[in-house]
C-alpha cells in the first residue's frame, strides 16, 4: 500500500514529549501497512483484527495498546491509504471519524 502521508503521523508526536510512547507503535503500523495488499475491508480486518471498519473506505486503528486512534481512508482500487487523523481517545471523541 502507498501511505499518504507519514508526515501526518510524525507531526502528531514530533517534539511532543507526552506522545513519545506513540512513536514506535505508529511506525510499526506504518511499516506493516506499507507491505500490506488490502483489496477490501476484510483484508484490513485480517491484518488488524481490532481495526474498526467504517463506511466509505474508512478504518480506525488502535495504536499503542488502544491508547491512540488512527483514522485512515483507503482507496482499495489504487492501493492508497490516506491518513486522516491520529490522536488520543479524548481527541478522537471530539471529532467525526466519517468526515475528518
Amino acid at each position: 500500500m502507498r501511505i499518504i502521508a507519514l508526515s501526518t503521523i510524525k507531526s502528531f508526536w514530533e517534539g511532543k514529549q507526552q506522545y513519545d510512547d506513540a512513536v514506535q507503535p505508529t511506525l510499526a503500523w506504518y511499516r506493516h501497512a506499507l507491505k500490506a495488499d488490502w483489496s477490501s475491508p476484510a483484508d484490513v480486518k485480517q491484518d488488524f483484527g481490532n481495526a474498526s471498519i467504517l463506511k466509505d473506505g474508512r478504518a480506525v486503528f488502535n495504536i499503542a495498546g488502544n491508547k491512540y486512534r488512527l483514522i485512515v481512508w483507503i482507496n482499495y482500487h489504487y492501493k492508497v491509504v490516506y491518513i486522516r487523523f491520529i490522536g488520543t481517545h479524548t481527541q478522537y471523541d471530539q471529532i467525526d471519524a466519517q468526515t475528518i
